[in-house]
Formats: structure tokens, sequence, C-alpha cells
């Protein structure tokens, strides 16, 4: 614009700019009765792969090799138009045709040991084919297994796709997506919470895994568009820490405990009143939509 008139709004160091608040995310709290996490040892789509489950009632693993993208798309739509699929037998009758291999595994509430599951070597296969792929490597399914169970909760069932490397694709082993169906028909997209590290050292590093702990999820809602976003379980101490609400320092004031999750960049560094005074992330810059507290128990308590 050089050469031309340009209006320019010209601001002192000390006028205060106008910062509109940060909407706040309307929330709902949830118990979550599956877990699942990579096991340990090397996994591979030849070598098979360790799971480790941990439900809060007795649980149904059930593991499909080789499933079809789309069919499984298909049934995680179909859950959402009316179709309920809440136990094992209904995604085995569904995906266990589209699958070259399926494993069943129960999973008792006390049980913690990890499960091996693999594809049997007759069958030969060493590789699902170039990019891009018709089939997911692996889905892992944890489903309750009592009636009685499935009327207590409002997540019924557990979604897991798994990547796997083999001879054609060796990126490394990871979980790609993971989703919870509830008994309403809805379905939530688990993802992870990027936290900063605590700069006095007192809390571990955050895990980024977005495999979570049973019960820890926090569920955001807003008219019908449902998203969920999870604390990683982690470890003891953390949990213990994080549910003191003595969590990592805020970033910005260095004082508070950490309370606030930013979106759409999931970054939780903040406090509950620095929130107030920020349009973009103090950590990616990105621009603050909106945001949601981590922990409710303060706002119970007040009211």
């Amino acid at each position: 614009m050089f050469g031309f008139d340009v209006p320019v709004i010209l601001r002192g160091s000390d006028d205060t700019q106008s910062i509109l608040p940060t909407p706040e995310k309307k929330m709902v709290q949830m118990s979550n009765p599956f877990s699942l996490k990579m096991g340990s040892g090397f996994a591979s789509v030849v070598d098979g792969l360790w799971l480790k489950p941990c439900c809060l009632e007795p649980c149904i693993l059930s593991c499909f090799w080789g499933c079809d993208v789309t069919v499984l798309q298909r049934v995680l739509q179909a859950h959402q138009g009316g179709s309920r699929f809440s136990t094992h037998h209904h995604f085995q009758d569904v995906l266990n045709p589209f699958s070259h291999h399926c494993q069943t595994f129960f999973i008792s509430s006390e049980d913690r040991e990890e499960r091996y599951s693999h594809i049997p070597s007759d069958q030969g296969l060493s590789d699902f084919g170039p990019l891009p792929r018709q089939r997911y490597p692996l889905v892992a399914v944890l489903t309750l297994a009592e009636n009685e169970a499935r009327d207590g909760y409002n997540i019924v069932a557990s979604v897991s796709v798994i990547h796997l490397p083999d001879n054609k694709h060796n990126l490394s082993a990871r979980i790609l997506f993971q989703y919870l169906l509830t008994s309403q028909g809805n379905m939530y997209e688990l993802k992870a919470l990027f936290m900063s590290a605590n700069s006095s050292g007192e809390s571990a590093h955050p895990d980024t895994n977005p495999v979570t702990g049973p019960s820890e999820p926090e569920c955001e809602e807003e008219d019908n568009e449902k998203v969920a976003s999870v604390v990683d379980g982690g470890e003891e101490q953390d949990e213990q820490v994080w549910s003191k609400g003595q969590g990592r320092d805020c970033v910005v004031c260095q004082n508070e405990a950490v309370n606030r999750v930013l979106l759409p960049c999931r970054h939780a560094c903040v406090c509950d009143s620095c929130v107030a005074h920020f349009q973009h992330c103090p950590i990616c810059r990105a621009f603050i939509q909106e945001s949601f507290a981590l922990s409710l128990v303060p706002a119970a308590s007040e009211q």
C-alpha cells in the first residue's frame, strides 16, 4: 500500500485493548469403563502385538485383523443412525465376514494382564497392500460382557483403530483413532490433550498417547454435536496431582494450576484467571475459539 493513504489506528502502550471473552464449552462428565493401551514388545503385522486392556466391569476384547475400512465406517454411521452396536456379537456379525482373522478375549474387572493377538502364520499374510489401503491392520473393540453393566453406563463400546508396520509400510505401531459409542447412539472421538511440562519438576512429563484411563474422561457437548476430549490417565502420581487440584503451573502467571484446555489446538496450559486475557494460545499462537475446564469440582462446590 506504499504511496496510498491507509487508515491506521494508533494505540499507546497504556491503552487497554478490548479482548473478547473466550466462549465456554458446555461440558458433560461421563464414566468411561474402557481403557486400551499398546502393550510391551515389538508390534508388527507378522509378529502380532500385545494389548493392555483395563476395564471397570467384565468386558470382551474383540480383535479384527485386516478389517475393511468402508465396513467399519458404515458400522459407526449405522450406530449413530439408529442401529445400536453394544455387544461383541453385534460387531462380530458385521465385521468378522470382512476381516482376515478375529480373536476374542474375556477381560475381568481385576485383570491387568496383557493380551497377545496375532494373525495365524498359516494365512501367510505379511502386508495389507500398497497405499492407500482398503483395510485397517487391526481394529480392537471393547464391549461390556454383562447386560446389567450396560444398563449402568452411558458408554457401551470402545473402538480402537491400530496401525502396525508390515513389509510395505514401516510406520511405527500406534493407535490412529479411538471412538466411544453410547447407548443413545452418539459417538465420541477421543483426542489427546497437549500439556506443558512443569518447570518445578513436581509432575512427570505428560503422555501424549490418546489412549485414556477408564475413569478420567471429560466429554464436550454443544447442541447436537459432541466431541470427546480426555485427560490421559498417565502415571498414578500424575492422576493424584490433577485430582487434588495441584496440576502443572500456568505458563502465563506461573502461580495457579493449569485448568483450561484451549480449542481447537487442545493445549492445556493456562489457569482459569489467565484464559480471559488471551485470544491466541500462548504455546502455538492459534486463535482460541473456545475452552473448557479440566476439573468441574470447583464450580460444583461454589453452587
